[in-house]
């Protein structure tokens, strides 16, 4: 009898050692969907309007009213809206109120960070803004020769805003935010 459990208790502790190899099964990480776009690609838009930049070929612009436009992107749900403004003595008006649109996302933002622009040669001087976070928009940004011309700028995707998951996308656009704003040029 004592064979048959001397057995028993090998083949037992056979089987332990042999389950005891395999790998813990471990739940999967919730896992988010990888976004990959295309490199930019720029050209020259313009038209009747005062002033004229550059734009991704891959995005769709629409002519609103008073030179204002909205580049879409279809494909990130994502769409930059510019204003266009003539000055009329009013730059302090104008300023105020670019700056008084980017703080109103200061409820739902991380931070906010200010980057100026100065390009003495085609006289064209801004602020471009990041917003970090979960607010409405990630990106605004002003423009203007102080003189005659005005144009904001903002992005806006149509989803609610989750910071992490839209991140590719909300920084592609950004950059060609930052492009477009770096290639102004009043006519």
């Amino acid at each position: 009898m004592t064979k048959k459990i001397n057995g028993f208790f090998g083949i037992a502790l056979l089987l332990v050692f042999a389950n005891g190899c395999k790998d813990d099964v471990l739940p999967k990480p919730a896992s988010q969907l990888r976004l990959d776009y295309p490199v930019a690609k720029y050209a020259s838009f313009s038209n009747h309007c005062p002033f004229e930049f550059e734009m991704n070929d891959d995005a769709i612009i629409k002519e609103d009213k008073n030179c204002g436009f909205s580049i879409e992107y279809p494909k990130m749900k994502a769409t930059i809206y510019l204003t266009y403004k003539t000055v009329n003595g009013d730059i302090n008006k104008l300023l105020r109120d670019a700056q008084k649109l980017t703080y109103e996302h200061v409820i739902k933002a991380d931070d906010i960070l200010e980057q100026p622009y100065i390009n003495n040669g085609n006289k064209v001087y801004g602020m471009f803004y990041q917003v970090d976070g979960n607010a409405a928009t990630n990106a605004q940004f002003y423009a203007t020769d102080s003189i005659k011309h005005f144009v904001t700028g903002s992005v806006y995707f149509y989803a609610k805003p989750k910071f992490d998951s839209i991140m590719p996308a909300a920084d592609y656009v950004k950059n060609d935010m930052q492009r477009l704003l770096e290639t102004i040029k009043w006519k």
